[in-house]
């Protein structure tokens, strides 16, 4: 994986790849955050950062909550942009746009959400085996380890009313851009293996720099989740 054309010494392309694989990962990160993460100085993090933003690989974004800081200029998020993401193996391309395109226009759109729902089946096929494997892990957290190993890069983040599935990585972002019936079959496999309702927050394909799905917790009285019980 490469940003630039002019020559750059191993070491520190080495260093870059890995200051973009930390973001990949861990999502939208400040300066020191990485310099933590990679045993590296703030300012070796920064110079490559630096790099990135010119190469465009990267940007810089303000942080949505910006009164708990309290006093200070807060510390800027950098996330990766399109090009950035486009230095990882993508499983689809222009080709797989245009075969796309020519189901939609022969088979209409139920054709494209048939194909959508064949293409997330490892969802269910692989969800109660990883269970079995692994039943320390809570639903959500199997759901993170089926989609990281299908290259999602996903986890597990707790929130007041339940879970959040975190996609850091999406394999199909650029044609699910075109085709949100992609997003849409994925939501609907969560739901399903999960046996309740969820909720997608968020999508790479659609310009969000992590794809979020929220899990709402159960009632304990009836299995249902809170947004159902209350509708």
């Amino acid at each position: 994986m490469e940003f630039e054309e002019r020559p750059v010494r191993a070491e520190d392309q080495s260093t870059r790849q890995r200051v973009v694989r930390s973001i990949l990962v861990d999502g939208p990160s400040t300066a020191a955050a990485l310099a933590e993460r990679l045993d590296l100085t703030p300012a070796a993090v920064r110079r490559h950062l630096d790099q990135l933003l010119d190469e465009g690989a990267v940007e810089a974004r303000e942080p949505r909550h910006l009164a708990s800081r309290g006093r200070g200029r807060p510390a800027k998020l950098f996330a990766l942009t399109e090009a950035g993401r486009d230095g990882f193996d993508q499983q689809y391309d222009d080709l797989a746009v245009q075969a796309l395109r020519f189901l939609a226009e022969t088979g209409g759109d139920q054709a494209v959400r048939e194909f959508a729902n064949r293409r997330v089946a490892f969802v269910e096929d692989r969800f109660h085996d990883v269970q079995r494997e692994q039943p320390q892990l809570s639903p959500a957290e199997v759901l993170a380890r089926v989609f990281t190993d299908e290259g999602y890069a996903a986890s597990v983040r707790d929130v007041p009313v339940g879970e959040q599935l975190c996609q850091q990585h999406c394999p199909v972002s650029h044609v699910a851009h075109e085709f949100p019936q992609l997003c849409e079959a994925e939501t609907a496999a969560i739901s399903r293996v999960l046996g309740s309702h969820v909720q997608r927050l968020a999508t790479i394909a659609h310009g969000d720099g992590v794809c979020t799905t929220c899990i709402p917790n159960a009632s304990p009285s009836t299995g249902k989740t809170k947004e159902q019980v209350t509708t």
